[in-house]
């Protein structure tokens, strides 16, 4: 990834001294002829598009701010109740994240999201605890925390 970003650069800067305009616009499109040809030459470098990450990392962010939102609405209604009937409670999630800070990325997530809060990391890394504030379906919040957080975690890493 790093030497598809230096290429790109290298290429956007050699567009602006060949063009012999030396702006800002001049650079910008260097960049963007060096993305252009970046993609053309792509079964020729060994790295996957670099791009296609960044895309993942954009979409890792706005699936949390969406997870951030709607936890925020959830918590504010439950709050407002006036009988609030809900069951707090900590459950095992099961992961399959291997490297400490994919793990650790998962917990800051969890954590950040109003209404959950990762407490522990099992010793060999493949159970995360987590203190949920309602907890309906313990399956059901597993499979959401699942689909969502790790599945994207996954898809930028690897």
């Amino acid at each position: 990834m790093t030497f598809q970003i230096v290429i790109n650069l290298i290429i956007a800067v050699m567009w602006m001294f060949l063009s012999e305009s030396y702006t800002v616009s001049s650079l910008i499109t260097g960049y963007i002829l060096g993305v252009l040809l970046l993609l053309l030459l792509n079964r020729f470098i060994p790295d996957t598009f670099y791009l296609r990450r960044i895309f993942k990392i954009a979409g890792l962010i706005v699936l949390f701010i969406k997870e951030l939102i709607s936890s925020n609405f959830s918590i504010v209604k439950l709050a407002y109740k006036k009988n609030p009937e809900f069951e707090p409670g900590i459950f095992a999630l099961p992961t399959e994240l291997t490297s400490n800070w994919e793990i650790t990325l998962l917990a800051n997530l969890i954590s950040l999201t109003p209404g959950t809060l990762s407490v522990a990391v099992s010793h060999d890394n493949t159970h995360l605890y987590i203190h949920a504030m309602n907890i309906d379906d313990i399956d059901e919040t597993i499979g959401s925390i699942k689909n969502t957080f790790e599945k994207a975690i996954m898809e930028v890493t690897r």
